[in-house]
């Protein structure tokens, strides 16, 4: 097995690459622990969040994913429980949160492990120290231990050949492999003379020389940046050997930027590739959406059983302090009829009322009654402020815990919404990779770009990018030789940089070197790459 691991954040990106049911055949949750959320989104953010408030840590997860070999005997869960175990235990993960997540892809299982790495009673994150190292060793006593073989050059940190992710995703948009563009420029390395006949070797194979991050990078028709001496497929050949044969006639300060060679292709890619026709794939498509359907149904359904739950509960509570304030009401009235009538059987009557009302003891009494009723009344009044607050505390806790609900139920949908927009549009990648391969006829190589200001294109480009086709425009005036292509406005751009003896910076601002062309062949024979 070969298991890849890295610290990162993005936790909802995660979740949803996780979910993706397109890309996957099978997608299981098999455990998750350390959250209050049962879904990913839920538990990824409670984990960003426990980082921000506790923590300044900003790769907050622990990422690790195992791959078993093909070639062997598929692992078992235990197996798979096993190497995890084994895994936090070496990194000092052990009892921390953690999601294991399989995927089925092209028949072969494999696992997906994120741990959190903040600590919530250290306040702190678990530092992980020579991870690499230490999957390693785990790895090695793990295949001891279960019998298995591991692959050669294992101690790499990357297996020799092995594709990565970035290359990956640019094999599914354009349909064309690493190994098909690096025999493609390595072709067309072995065969030109010179500088100038190997970038219009390259413009053949759809390929313009751009400056970027580094000196010398290839943009393909299709927008894809690729580093030059890395698709050379010649050990010989050495970077500063390279930079040293491409500098004299495209020096990087007269070469277009990666931004603009993207902007270039880009409009020039309109007009040769084919829409994709909704025709061909919408029977797939309505496919698709109904699988999300499925299984957004589970959510819909337990949204409309809390909303009728949710309403039983509210109607409920308000019948029950209805009862508790008409008791509190009807027991006040109670009590002052009580007295009334105890009132009324022990008055005097007789010579006792008229001495009573000589002595003034009668109207004594009644200031005493008063003062009672009084008393009691304010007490009642009181009974009903605490019943009336204890009872809108009652309904807002209430309303949070079911409102509380609802939005779980809503994360959980805008989750599932964020996996669906994943979905589509790794099926629209894939269906503009097969129409791109259509387009080819099914070959591995891309269109040329050396029809990129032929003259039958050249005014609806110019629409699109102005700048750039307008140097072209002028490159074509100025030259006797046969309609311009892309090393021809290369060729123009070398020279004039060296009869302006300026600071190499060539023509407008939009095109740099891409501007000018020239007819004439420069005197390039016998400086082939040393």
């Amino acid at each position: 097995m070969i298991p890849k691991a890295s610290q990162r954040a993005g936790g909802q990106n995660l979740a949803t690459h996780l979910q993706n049911a397109y890309d996957n055949e099978i997608v299981e949750i098999a455990h998750l622990r350390g959250a209050v959320a049962a879904d990913l989104h839920g538990a990824f953010k409670e984990w960003e969040v426990q980082a921000d408030t506790l923590t300044r840590c900003r790769k907050y997860l622990y990422r690790v994913s195992v791959n078993p070999d093909p070639l062997q005997e598929p692992l078992t869960r235990d197996q798979y429980m096993d190497y995890i175990g084994r895994t936090e235990e070496a990194l000092g993960l052990a009892g921390q949160p953690r999601a294991v997540v399989f995927h089925t892809k092209y028949g072969r299982e494999h696992c997906h492990v994120v741990w959190s790495r903040i600590d919530p009673e250290k306040q702190k994150a678990v530092h992980l120290a020579f991870d690499h190292d230490k999957l390693m060793r785990v790895t090695r006593s793990f295949a001891r231990d279960h019998g298995l073989e591991l692959p050669g050059g294992y101690d790499k940190s990357r297996q020799v050949g092995q594709i990565s992710l970035h290359e990956l995703e640019q094999m599914r948009r354009t349909g064309i492999t690493k190994d098909d563009r690096k025999r493609q420029v390595t072709e067309a390395w072995q065969h030109s003379d010179d500088a100038r006949s190997f970038v219009h070797a390259l413009a053949e194979r759809g390929y313009i020389l751009a400056t970027g991050k580094r000196d010398y990078v290839l943009v393909d028709l299709y927008g894809d940046m690729n580093s030059l001496p890395k698709l050379i497929d010649d050990k010989t050949v050495r970077t500063k050997e390279l930079r040293a044969f491409l500098d004299k006639d495209f020096p990087k300060e007269s070469l277009p930027s990666v931004d603009e060679a993207e902007n270039l292709v880009a409009a020039h890619r309109k007009f040769i590739e084919k829409s994709v026709s909704e025709e061909r794939y919408a029977a797939q498509l309505a496919a698709l959406k109904h699988r999300q359907q499925d299984r957004r149904q589970g959510l819909e359904v337990e949204r409309d059983r809390l909303r009728r739950e949710h309403h039983h509960t509210r109607v409920v509570q308000q019948q029950e302090h209805r009862a508790q304030r008409d008791q509190l009401r009807t027991a006040h009235r109670q009590a002052l009829r009580q007295v009334r009538d105890e009132r009324y059987r022990t008055r005097p009557t007789g010579l006792a009322a008229f001495l009573g009302r000589v002595s003034g003891i009668a109207f004594m009494r009644k200031a005493v009654h008063r003062y009672a009723d009084a008393k009691r009344t304010k007490a009642y009044l009181e009974q009903r402020e605490e019943l009336k607050t204890r009872q809108t505390q009652e309904r807002q806790r209430t309303d949070k815990r079911l409102s509380l609900q609802l939005e779980d139920v809503e994360r959980r949908q805008a989750g599932l919404t964020r996996v669906d927009r994943r979905e589509l549009a790794a099926f629209m990648r894939d269906q503009k990779a097969d129409q791109r391969t259509r387009d080819r006829g099914g070959s591995d190589r891309m269109p040329s770009l050396k029809g990129l200001v032929e003259g039958e294109r050249k005014e609806e480009v110019r629409a699109k990018a102005p700048d750039l086709l307008a140097a072209f425009e002028q490159a074509k005036q100025q030259t006797q030789s046969e309609a311009p292509d892309l090393i021809a406005a290369f060729d123009r751009a070398a020279r004039s940089r060296h009869e302006d003896g300026g600071d190499g910076r060539v023509g407008s601002e939009a095109g740099n070197s891409l501007r000018r062309s020239a007819g004439e062949n420069l005197e390039m024979k016998g400086e082939r790459k040393r």
